[in-house]
């Protein structure tokens, strides 16, 4: 006799499912998400509390995706954060904040734009936390990172790509 998670399995197969049970159809999720680094450094801590000039803030992004396994990936959004004044730096922060990405039957086109674009976007917001409570933690108001448009980012890029792939083809050889 089938226990009930045997019968629920069977009243909810997929019709589109191939005829021996296989899961064919494309699908992709986050796994989970966690902080894998973080560094908030207050350099010039207690003195830069007394400084009264407004900081140049530097804010970069970087997106990374290593294959861990199969069907996941880990996605990392590396962002750091600098603030500095003409008196000296008030504080860095650096973090990876990543994401376990879970693919299956997807073409290699929309993996690709799923693990530049899609997965950064979904773990944005909880990466965008880490950095507000770690200025706040640090002594600072906290830094409200601006919404990120991955897609248009990830669009930009593949353009680019591809406009030095046309100069590159429309390069002379070189002799050897």
């Amino acid at each position: 006799m089938a226990d009930q998670g045997d019968v629920l399995t069977d009243l909810n197969a997929d019709p589109a499912a191939g005829a021996n049970g296989a899961d064919n159809q494309p699908s992709a999720g986050v796994i989970s998400q966690y902080i894998k680094d973080l560094s908030v450094e207050n350099p010039n801590a207690p003195q830069c509390f007394q400084w009264n000039e407004q900081p140049q803030l530097d804010v970069q992004v970087n997106i990374a995706a290593d294959k861990v396994a199969d069907e996941v990936h880990e996605v990392t959004l590396k962002i750091t954060c600098t603030a500095k004044t003409s008196q000296g730096n008030l504080y860095l922060i650096d973090l990876d904040y990543c994401g376990l990405m879970g693919m299956r039957n997807l073409p290699d086109e929309q993996a690709h734009a799923f693990l530049f674009a899609e997965a950064p976007r979904i773990l944005f917001p909880f990466a965008r936390r880490v950095v507000a409570d770690a200025s706040r933690d640090a002594g600072f108001p906290p830094l409200m990172l601006d919404p990120m448009d991955f897609g248009a980012l990830y669009q930009q890029q593949l353009a680019a790509r591809a406009q030095e792939q046309q100069q590159g083809a429309g390069a002379p050889a070189g002799e050897a």
